[in-house]
């Protein structure tokens, strides 16, 4: 099976005083340079970040969502034109430790659509490997384009396979105190976004 990757670095980090949070650095790399290097090394082919161009140097090709900071849906959404594998990787760039969130995940299940990460039973959407036809058609029925929707808006009616993960496997950066524990730093990240 080929594979390629989606990476939802669009936020607009409102729980970090609108900082840019893919370039927030663990062990001086950025989230988003993390997410990108586990997603190659799982066998992604192309990868496409769905967000604004935050590092034009990465081996990637950037789409925006329509419209901007339409939220995680939307990003898939737009990033889909871009792929040509069977099976697609979304990730978010939030996570901690992308390469291990990733190295959680089992194959698809021949009679599922999707696999991704679950704790307790709950979703996490955002960690998954999903069949790329079924995500377009799934993708294809979304009203606006998917803006603003729900990831179960998306994938609730698809057969999701659960992977049960510790809840460490899909710990993200959402607030301050995320960054600090995870050994973190901003930088100069801490500014507005542009």
């Amino acid at each position: 099976m080929s594979l390629d990757a989606i990476l939802l670095a669009g936020g607009r980090g409102t729980r970090v005083g609108g900082a840019v949070k893919p370039l927030f650095r663990i062990h001086g790399e950025t989230l988003l340079a993390r997410a990108v290097a586990a997603a190659r090394h799982a066998g992604a082919d192309r990868i496409v970040v769905a967000g604004p161009v935050l590092d034009p140097a990465l081996p990637v090709r950037w789409v925006r969502e329509e419209p901007s900071y339409g939220g995680p849906v939307a990003g898939v959404v737009s990033a889909l034109a871009e792929l040509g594998a069977d099976e697609v990787l979304v990730l978010a760039c939030d996570l901690v430790d992308p390469a291990a969130a990733i190295s959680a995940l089992p194959s698809i299940p021949d009679d599922d659509d999707g696999v991704c990460l679950g704790e307790g039973g709950r979703a996490q959407w955002l960690v998954g490997r999903y069949r790329t036809r079924t995500l377009r058609r799934a993708a294809s029925i979304l009203p606006d384009g998917g803006r603003d929707a729900a990831m179960r808006t998306l994938l609730g009616d698809l057969r999701i396979a659960l992977a049960d993960a510790p809840a460490a496997l899909s710990r993200d950066v959402d607030t301050w105190d995320d960054l600090s524990v995870a050994g973190g730093s901003a930088g100069h990240d801490r500014e507005e976004k542009p």
